[in-house]
């Protein structure tokens, strides 16, 4: 399917950077790079998270595509510089290195491993590329990243926000712990949400979470999670019934499974629709002076692959980090014998920074669709074309 808006990113885990290049933005956008900084820290934040957030201050810097604080129309690239790479300069040069060095193989050989670990993409990765040293899968596999689809994200709620469509996310389980109270308008929950420590916007359940959390890492263990994202004021129609790669939902789903640990992706009342009557799952369209609304929103604000005009809500489960101080047992791939899991610095939970991506992933295809049905090469020319 043709886009409007594509990106690709490079960069590994403890390389010298991270960078994206945006192609397809519209000449005019104006570009606040405190808000892609401001959005940067909500990645690396949240109760749980490991030593790499005490090392990185994660900041981009904008390289080409803007001028005077706005887009030309040409490709805009990103770049987040890796502040760890100092101590990685010799493990992950891109240069040749004399290995006859003893000091440079010590070097190499400290960070280098064999010991695939369950739940990566260690083994499976090792084998597509014919790698010997996992060290090569374990950079760009990395959930790392995702900062720099963080910052791609934050400029695609840049452009959403032109035409007044807002979004947020926030968490609700964290292991067994739960959240059945939640504030009665969007409003209210994403204000509560700002101030939790893991995006949760009970403080009730903040501290069940927390507790769960301590006593994972007392364990050597770790813990996954739900959250939601949800964006308001869309137009009706992003998407399409027409073809099955165009549905909205369809393209949401992959970019929210695609995120590091994420097992599964809902919409609306997701799973839960198994066990309802369709009666009570479908929602009644009603009209008042005009307007055509809801009373429930069970759909997700996608019905038929397009959006409905009522409030988007996806749902995301994901998996505990796979990285235990605790090793699971593998196989050393190089030796083939039975072993312990490699262990490398990691979180015991992570789910507020995958809310984080997942909001971000959605603006991205959110932004794309809404340039698809609207068009144009302008800011100014696409909200003539929108009407508002």
């Amino acid at each position: 399917m043709t886009k409007n808006i594509r990106f690709l990113t490079s960069g590994e885990s403890h390389g010298k950077c991270l960078n994206a290049i945006i192609d397809g933005l519209p000449s005019g956008l104006r570009i606040d790079i405190d808000f892609i900084n401001t959005e940067l820290r909500k990645r690396q934040s949240g109760y749980g998270r490991g030593g790499r957030m005490k090392i990185e201050t994660d900041t981009v810097e904008i390289k080409s595509g803007v001028r005077f604080g706005k887009t030309t129309g040409a490709p805009v690239c990103l770049e987040i510089k890796n502040l760890d790479f100092e101590n990685w300069r010799i493990p992950m040069s891109v240069e040749e290195l004399n290995f006859s060095d003893k000091e440079i193989l010590r070097a190499v050989a400290e960070k280098s491993f064999t010991t695939a670990r369950p739940g990566h993409a260690d083994y499976a990765g090792s084998v597509k590329y014919n790698l010997e040293d996992l060290r090569d899968v374990l950079e760009r596999s990395s959930a790392r990243k995702t900062a720099i689809e963080v910052a791609v994200g934050a400029v695609a709620k840049l452009f959403l926000r032109e035409f007044g469509i807002v979004g947020f996310s926030h968490v609700t389980q964290i292991g067994s712990a739960e959240l059945d109270v939640r504030p009665d308008t969007f409003t209210l929950i994403k204000e509560k949400a700002e101030k939790s420590p893991l995006r949760c916007c009970d403080e009730f359940t903040t501290e069940k979470m927390k507790e769960k959390i301590d006593r994972a890492k007392e364990e050597g263990d770790t813990l996954g999670g739900k959250f939601e994202v949800i964006y308001s004021n869309l137009p009706v129609g992003l998407g399409s019934f027409v073809q099955w790669d165009r549905k909205i939902d369809g393209i949401l789903a992959q970019a929210l499974m695609s995120i590091p640990a994420v097992k599964a992706v809902e919409v609306g009342i997701g799973v839960d629709a198994a066990k309802t009557p369709g009666s009570k799952v479908h929602d009644g369209i009603k009209i008042k002076n005009g307007v055509i609304y809801r009373d429930t929103n069970n759909a997700g604000g996608v019905e038929g692959g397009m959006t409905n005009g009522e409030p988007l809500i996806l749902k995301g489960t994901m998996k505990p980090i796979p990285t235990l101080r605790k090793p699971l047992p593998t196989v050393d791939l190089h030796k083939k014998v039975q072993t312990e899991a490699h262990f490398e610095r990691s979180d015991t939970c992570a789910v507020p920074a995958c809310a984080i991506v997942a909001e971000a992933r959605t603006a991205i295809i959110l932004a794309d669709e809404f340039l698809q049905k609207y068009g144009g090469d302008s800011i100014g020319e696409i909200k003539r074309h929108y009407g508002k």
